[in-house]
This record gives structure tokens, C-alpha cells and sequence, in this order.
């Protein structure tokens, strides 16, 4: 089993900054894909930007050149550093991790960290 644990979120306004960090935890298994989804309320869950083992990363345009995604292999973790915040940006932010183990591939999901954007 891995357990994902997220933190960075919170309040800041608009034209701010906010740094996410998503740790994963177990043992016997690979890291794959690492990302950032958000669901903002009444609206679907939507890609954030995604990072692969080797470093690749494609981002949602709506955030293109204001987000970076990074990950620390040695870590097991993946951040997500968001500048010029837009209220529209206010979500939920699930870091999700692909794994895999004995030959298969699971998808685990973090329970979400809050960001609001508000003056």
C-alpha cells in the first residue's frame, strides 16, 4: 500500500504564491508518473500539470508559465510551486502517484489540500 501525504496549501491573494508538496510512502515499489489535480466546487477534476520519472513535465494551459512541477526521487516527493495565483485558481489539490509493483501499475490518490485565492 502507499500512503500519500500533502501539505502547502491555504489562503494568499491574488498575484501571491504557494509551494505543494506531496510525499509518498511504502515499500516494494516503483514511482512512476507523479501529478496535480484539482476539482474546484461544482466543477470536474482536472489536470494540473504531471511529471514523469525522467523529469518530463506537461502542464493544463490554464496554468502554463505560472506553475512549476519538480519531484525528488530520492524522496519520493513531488511539489508543485504556483506563482501569480489567480482566484480562479482556488481548488482542491489531489497529488496523484502511479506505482508499480510485481509488473502492475496502480494509481494512488492523496485526500486533497485547499487552496483559496481571496484578497
Amino acid at each position: 500500500q502507499v500512503q500519500l501525504v500533502e501539505s502547502g496549501g491555504g489562503l494568499v491573494q491574488p498575484g501571491g504564491s504557494l509551494r505543494l508538496s506531496c510525499s509518498a510512502s511504502g515499500s516494494g515499489f516503483i514511482i512512476l508518473r507523479m501529478g496535480w489535480y484539482r476539482q474546484a466546487p461544482g466543477k470536474e477534476r482536472e489536470l494540473v500539470a504531471v511529471i514523469t520519472s525522467g523529469g518530463d513535465a506537461n502542464y493544463a494551459d490554464s496554468v502554463k508559465d505560472r506553475v512549476t512541477i519538480s519531484r525528488d526521487n530520492a524522496k519520493n516527493t513531488v511539489y508543485l510551486q504556483m506563482n501569480s495565483l489567480k482566484p480562479e485558481d482556488t481548488a482542491a489539490y489531489y497529488c496523484n502517484v502511479q506505482t508499480l509493483r510485481a509488473g502492475v501499475r496502480m494509481d494512488y490518490w492523496g485526500k486533497g489540500t485547499l487552496v483559496t485565492v481571496s484578497s
